[in-house]
């Protein structure tokens, strides 16, 4: 049987769900919704109060036990009203991208020129979505894949590549940790699936890194951007002087 704070997450996700807010649950069961905010923040619940709850949301029990007993579903893809919303506020975009780097709250307010109300309201815009969970004391607990990736040529990779351009590019690449290659070859079909397979796995131990590291202090990591690209490509000048039919013969 599943702990008890695992039922009440549970059941602030059917909740969500079902579109409940906890203005309205308190308004069917007949109390404040400031009560109804710190009982779930509290996870204290009488089995008549739960039973209450349950009824007034038309929630059986059996759907909340499996329910808790089922791997939460995970985000691996936001909508693109979603992105848009997030792109369309930039403290918003800080504290998603922060969140999914598992930078703490504090450190958020500390880092950056946001106040503990901006963060808060972001996190509560964050939750909404379901890119992740609100829990008491401004901790989060995010809901999103570890496969999760930004919609391709969406509202977000068009943002930060863009940024690439503008800003990540204009750079000698010669500090410490820098490294930049651009390498120019010929391969066989079966060579270039090879490589495009190998890169994925070069990006997946890259985000496997970042998870095992999570738990490290702010101080002790650094925030580092890992740039691949690789298509069929040849420079514009090249291009324009390949021969659209074979030269005639004399």
């Amino acid at each position: 049987m599943p702990h008890a704070t695992t039922l009440v997450d549970t059941l602030k996700r059917l909740l969500k769900a079902r579109g409940l807010t906890y203005g309205e649950l308190a308004s069917r069961i007949q109390l404040s919704e400031a009560s109804v905010k710190r009982m779930f923040s509290q996870g204290n619940f009488t089995l008549q109060r739960l039973d209450q709850i349950l009824l007034a949301a038309g929630i059986e029990f059996s759907e909340l036990a499996a329910a808790a007993q089922a791997p939460a579903p995970q985000i691996a893809r936001l909508t693109l009203a979603q992105e848009r919303e997030i792109i369309g506020d930039p403290k918003l975009l800080v504290v998603a991208v922060s969140a999914m780097n598992h930078i703490p709250f504090e450190d958020i307010v500390r880092i950056y020129t946001l106040s503990e109300a901006d963060v808060v309201r972001c996190l509560t815009r964050l939750d909404r979505i379901g890119f992740l969970e609100l829990l008491p004391n401004n901790r989060v607990k995010l809901l999103i894949a570890r496969t999760f990736g930004w919609i391709p040529n969406g509202p977000i990779q068009t943002y930060f590549r863009d940024e690439a351009y503008a800003d990540y590019l204009d750079a000698h690449f010669d500090g410490e940790h820098e490294l930049f290659r651009l390498v120019n070859l010929m391969l066989s079909r079966a060579s270039c699936a090879a490589l495009v397979e190998r890169l994925k796995q070069v990006a997946a131990e890259f985000a496997q890194q970042h998870q095992h590291e999570t738990r490290l202090p702010y101080e002790q990591r650094h925030a580092m951007s890992l740039m691949l690209a690789v298509r069929p490509w040849m420079p514009r000048a090249f291009k324009a002087m390949v021969r659209r039919s074979p030269p005639s013969s004399t």
